[in-house]
């Protein structure tokens, strides 16, 4: 097992890595759009924090030796489920292999946050 770090994507906020590598898979954990040069959430609603989780997300596979392009699950949480159709329309245009999901909405995220995301990929 191997933990996964890097500069470009957000720091953990808590006892945990950016992911972990086991048996020719990667594991993240949650990212929240946290800009990582600022350590603050990134600015302008529901489509940019999920533009900055998506960025966050391809520095850490990337990072392990992946990409978005072998996602193969994801689960995602949204403050509002109103903004499902927003976060689906950023949501897409970085997961274009369409990787199993669950979405949930209505809940209170780490510093406010809109919008998070973790991912299951291959190496």
């Amino acid at each position: 097992m191997k933990d996964v770090f890097t500069p470009n994507a957000p720091a953990a906020i808590g006892p945990y890595t950016q992911a972990k590598i086991i048996g020719g898979m990667v594991y993240t954990s949650g990212q929240i759009a946290i800009v990582p040069a600022t350590g603050n959430l990134a600015e302008g609603g529901i489509e940019a924090q999920t533009k900055q989780v998506c960025e966050n997300l391809k520095a850490v596979l990337t990072e392990a030796g992946s990409d978005l392009a072998k996602v193969i699950k994801t689960t995602c949480f949204l403050k509002d489920i109103g903004d499902f159709a927003a976060f689906n329309a950023v949501y897409g245009e970085y997961f274009t292999g369409k990787p199993a999901r669950s979405c949930v909405g209505g809940l209170s995220l780490p510093k406010g946050a809109l919008v998070e995301v973790e991912v299951i990929a291959e190496l």
